[in-house]
């Protein structure tokens, strides 16, 4: 398991298999520091108490991952979400006693998770939660990449905890609501259900949804639950799987995007409409419009002019469609190659030195069958089987992966 797919990573290490539970034998060491199972007997003991001993923090070992933390003396909620980094291509003979110095050199650690195998040796894989976002960031910068080893580099990127659900085979007659209720019916915690319109027929759906759920535990119960075989909705087999999250980009880089993301607009709506509608408030102010389908990239001369027709005209309707509008998300480039190169896709083209692509979110590329599939696991090929990524005498179409460089 690679660093480039956190999700997946994720969801192994909410699935590891259990190993001893931690429990009651333990034994002393100077009538200081209590040794649980899983360090007790290890091959580094010693270095491992050493460990504890020098931070106070405590380390136990259960449900096949070794936790160490959180830190002594703390009774606040754990950190928020952003918090958290996955490093993976970590030795199978490294452990916290190497691993802690290297990543409290770049903030305060409030937990680490190794996952271990039956055989006392690690996965392969860890997760890093820090106090702070920004440490964790910093983390991600400065730390992919580290040689724990001579010739062994650790793969460091952001963790996120997932909580949406991609639900293929929907009949395309059901609405947002009707959704809800029924994902309700068979699953619990479910807090949200992302619909998009057909960009063919507005009345109608697209065939999927994501469901959102109020913790990773609710969404990966309901997966298993929903698994293919398991369970119909209105009487249709389904297609369930993770959704990959929206990418995180920096709030101090979102400050400086003037380009809008357009969603859900007519198929038949003109790049010089949009071009009109976007520019009435400042006459000149749009320097360019790129439309693709059912969706569209609107440049702006300075931000100021995007923020204040984004602001105008999110929720509104152009030539009898709802719109959508936000921010486009710059990705950086250097990421954004090494994600794609991961999932099998084609490296970026490299037509200028920026160091920012531009790309609509996930739910519009899984529609359209962009190479950075959205889908993780089994599922990703219900695109490629339904008529959605079907495009033109039948051949697998990604023209509508459009990039955008700044």
């Amino acid at each position: 398991m690679t660093a480039e797919d956190p999700a997946s990573s994720l969801t192994m290490s909410n699935n590891a298999a259990t190993s001893k539970p931690s429990g009651a034998s333990h034994h002393s060491l100077h009538g200081q520091i209590s040794i649980p199972e899983g360090v007790a007997g290890a091959p580094n003991e010693a270095a491992l108490v050493a460990l504890m001993e020098r931070t106070g923090y405590a380390m136990v070992q259960e449900n096949g991952q070794r936790k160490y933390g959180p830190p002594p003396g703390w009774n606040s909620q754990s950190p928020p979400r952003g918090c958290e980094i996955f490093v993976g291509k970590i030795p199978r003979d490294v452990y916290e006693d190497e691993l802690v110095p290297v990543f409290e050199s770049v903030g305060r650690i409030y937990e680490m998770r190794l996952m271990m195998d039956f055989d006392g040796k690690n996965r392969g894989y860890a997760f890093v939660m820090y106090t702070e976002k920004h440490e964790a960031k910093r983390a991600v910068r400065e730390l992919n990449n580290y040689e724990v080893r001579p010739g062994r580099l650790l793969g460091v990127c952001c963790s996120v905890d997932n909580c949406r659900l991609f639900i293929g085979g929907i009949p395309k007659t059901k609405k947002r609501e009707e959704i809800l209720e029924e994902v309700s019916k068979v699953t619990e915690g479910v807090l949200d259900v992302i619909v998009y319109a057909s960009a063919a027929d507005k009345m109608k759906n697209r065939g999927f949804a994501f469901v959102e759920y109020e913790s990773h535990r609710a969404a990966a119960m309901a997966r298993r639950k929903l698994m293919p075989g398991r369970i119909q909705l209105w009487g249709h087999q389904i297609a369930v799987d993770w959704a990959e999250p929206e990418i995180d980009v920096d709030e101090d880089v979102m400050e400086t995007v003037k380009i809008l993301y357009v969603r859900n607009l007519m198929m038949e709506t003109s790049e010089e409409i949009i071009r009109q509608v976007f520019s009435q408030w400042n006459p000149g102010c749009v320097e360019r419009v790129k439309k693709i389908r059912d969706y569209a990239f609107v440049h702006f001369t300075s931000r100021d002019d995007a923020v204040l027709a984004m602001d105008h005209l999110n929720g509104t309707e152009v030539e009898g469609s709802c719109i959508e509008v936000t921010l486009a998300k710059p990705v950086d480039k250097e990421q954004y190659s090494r994600q794609k190169a991961s999932k099998g896709a084609p490296a970026t083209p490299e037509a200028t030195q920026q160091n920012y692509v531009y790309q609509c979110d996930p739910y519009t590329l899984a529609y359209y069958g962009y190479p950075y599939n959205t889908l993780i696991g089994p599922n990703r090929d219900y695109f490629v089987k339904g008529s959605p990524m079907i495009q033109n005498n039948g051949n697998l179409s990604h023209s509508y992966s459009y990039l955008f460089l700044q």
